[in-house]
C-alpha cells in the first residue's frame, strides 16, 4: 500500500505559501508545517500527532525539549547568554572538561555548525602538517572519501562527489584527494609526501547510511599510524550515542587523532559543535589563529554539557543498540517488491527502495499519511534515526505502520 495523494489543509498551506513567498529553495520539505514537540512525536498546525523517525538528522536524539536540557537553557538565559571569546565565561570549563573526558582527549575547540567544526579541523590537520610534518606551507593535501558528506561550505562542497552540491559553486580550494570509501589498500596506496590526514565518517550519512567493511576503520587507523598522518573522523551524526556507543569508532576499538562533533552536542535546542584532540594537534592553534563569535558562549556551554549528561545518565547509546538490533531486524523481514536492502548501526537505519518502485520520496509521503515523520536521501534511500528515547513499543508503532506502506 503506497498512498501519495495527501491532501494538505488550509490553514497548512497558508503557512507554505508563507514561507515559500520569502525562503530561498534550498530544500524541498515534505508537505507538513509542524509546530511543537516532545520526545519521540510532533505536532502539526492542524493537532495531528508524528512520530519523528529522523530526529533532525540526529540533532534531536535526548529528544524534543528533554526537560533537563530545557531547564538549563532557560535557567542561564536568565544569567548571561553570549560574552564572545574575548573573555573568560564560567560555563565553558566545565563543557570542556566533561567532553574531553567522555572521548578521551585532551583538548577541544568549540564551534556552532558540524560544517564549522570540520573547516576547523581540516585548518588544525594542515597546520599540524606544515608545524610537525614538515610539510611545506600551501601544500598540504587530505584524503577524503567518494560519497563524503561533511557540510556544505565551498571549501567543503569542493571535494564532494555529488555534482549537485558543486555545481555553480566554484571555484574550489585545492589540496583534497579522494578514494573509494572502505577501500584500506587504496588509502595507503595514496597516501603522499605532502598527506597530512584522512578525514572520513564511519558511516556515510548524507551519502545513504553506507557502512564500511568491518574493520575498516580499524585498519584505517594502523596505516594512518604507520604513515605519519591524523586519522580525522566526522562524528556530527554517528556520534554521542546514535549508533549504540557513545561514539562510533569505539564499535573498532580505536582512537582518532581528530574528533568532529555536533547535532546532538547542541541537545537539539541550540547551535554547538566541536573539534577535538590531542595536545599536540590542537596545540598548533595560537591566538587569533582561529575564532567564532558565537563559539563556545555560555548558553552553549550549559546546552552542550546538560545533552551529555542526559545522554549518559540515561545510557541512551545502549537503547540505541538494542532497539536498532529490534527495528533493522523486523524491516528485513517485510514481505513484497520494494526494500533492495536495509543497513546501518544503532538507530541509525537506512532502507534501500528499489528504483523500479519508484523513488524514496513516495514512500516518505506515504509514511506521512501513517504519523510518521521521516526523509529520503540520494533519491532511493529512506533514513530512519529516531531520537534515542523512543520506547520498544514506540518502535513496533512504527514498524507496524512501515510494513503497511511498504507491503503491497
Amino acid at each position: 500500500m503506497i498512498r501519495t495523494d495527501a491532501k494538505t489543509t488550509d490553514r497548512a498551506q497558508k503557512e507554505i505559501d508563507l514561507a515559500n513567498a520569502y525562503a530561498a529553495r534550498n530544500y524541498d520539505p515534505l508537505p507538513v508545517v509542524l509546530t511543537r514537540g516532545e520526545g519521540v512525536w510532533v505536532w502539526d498546525v492542524d493537532g495531528k500527532k508524528f512520530l519523528d523517525m529522523l530526529g533532525c538528522y540526529s540533532a534531536v536524539s535526548q529528544g524534543h525539549r528533554h526537560p533537563k536540557i530545557i531547564a538549563a537553557l532557560k535557567e542561564q538565559a536568565d544569567r548571561l547568554t553570549v560574552t564572545s571569546r574575548a573573555f573568560h565565561n564560567d560555563r565553558l570549563g566545565p563543557f570542556l572538561k566533561r567532553l574531553c573526558e567522555l572521548a578521551g582527549m585532551e583538548k577541544a575547540l568549540p564551534m556552532n555548525t558540524g560544517a564549522e567544526a570540520v573547516e576547523t579541523a581540516i585548518k588544525a590537520a594542515r597546520k599540524w602538517g606544515t608545524l610537525k610534518k614538515g610539510v611545506p606551507d600551501g601544500k598540504a593535501e587530505i584524503l577524503v572519501c567518494e560519497n563524503n558528506f561533511h557540510g556544505r561550505t565551498t571549501t567543503i562542497v569542493g571535494f564532494s562527489s555529488e555534482p549537485q552540491y558543486r555545481d555553480g559553486f566554484g571555484p574550489f580550494a585545492p589540496g583534497f584527494v579522494t578514494i573509494d570509501f572502505g577501500d584500506a589498500a587504496q588509502l595507503a596506496d595514496k597516501i603522499g609526501e605532502n598527506t597530512v590526514a584522512l578525514l572520513v565518517e564511519p558511516i556515510q550519512g548524507e551519502g545513504g547510511v553506507i557502512m564500511p567493511p568491518e574493520g575498516y576503520l580499524r585498519e584505517a587507523r594502523r596505516i594512518c599510524s604507520e604513515r605519519g598522518i591524523l586519522l580525522v573522523l566526522d562524528e556530527v551524526q554517528t556520534g554521542l550515542g546514535r549508533t549504540g556507543k557513545l561514539f562510533d569508532y569505539l564499535h573498532e576499538g580505536i582512537q582518532p587523532d581528530l574528533l568532529i562533533l555536533g547535532k546532538a552536542l547542541g541537545g537539539g535546542v541550540y547551535p554547538v559543535s566541536a573539534v577535538l584532540g590531542s595536545d599536540e594537534v590542537m596545540g598548533v592553534f595560537q591566538p587569533g589563529d582561529h575564532g567564532s563569535t558565537f563559539g563556545g558562549n555560555p548558553l552553549a556551554a550549559v546546552v552542550g554539557l546538560a545533552s551529555l549528561d542526559v545522554l549518559v545518565e540515561e545510557d541512551m547509546a545502549a537503547n540505541a543498540a538494542r532497539l536498532g538490533d529490534i527495528f533493522m531486524a523486523e524491516l528485513r523481514k517485510i514481505p513484497g517488491p520494494h526494500i533492495q536492502e536495509v543497513r546501518g548501526r544503532g538507530l541509525f537505519v537506512g532502507v534501500e527502495v528499489k528504483e523500479e518502485s519508484g523513488t524514496a520520496r513516495r514512500f516518505c509521503e506515504a509514511l506521512l499519511d501513517e504519523g510518521i515523520v521521516t526523509k529520503e536521501t540520494h533519491k532511493q534511500v529512506i533514513r530512519f534515526a529516531p531520537p534515542l528515547v523512543i520506547t520498544e513499543d514506540e518502535i513496533h508503532w512504527a514498524l507496524e505502520r512501515i510494513q503497511r506502506v511498504f507491503t503491497p
